[in-house]
């Protein structure tokens, strides 16, 4: 799965979750502080990140630093697509 496939799957899936339109944002779009995600709505993103990727997430991989962006959610999701269940 290249970059943009990922970036697109996170988008899908924020849209899904918060059942927002989130086309406009970019790498950089903060999760907390520009999309006011909370620790519910992260959660459920993950599940929902899960379902469309096939990567299973490991709690114990897990670090606030990836949750800073969609960049850096991209990054921890392309770095464990060959995870996959």
């Amino acid at each position: 799965m290249d970059r943009l496939t990922v970036l697109k799957t996170i988008t899908n899936a924020l849209t899904e979750v918060m059942q927002r339109d989130y086309s406009d944002t970019t790498e950089n779009t903060r999760l907390f502080e520009d999309l006011h995600l909370d620790s519910t709505s992260v959660l459920t993103l993950l599940m929902a990140l899960e379902d469309h990727t096939g990567i299973e997430v490991d709690p114990e991989t897990l670090q606030m630093d990836d949750f800073q962006t969609i960049g850096t959610l991209a990054d921890y999701l392309e770095a464990n697509l060959d995870v996959a269940v």
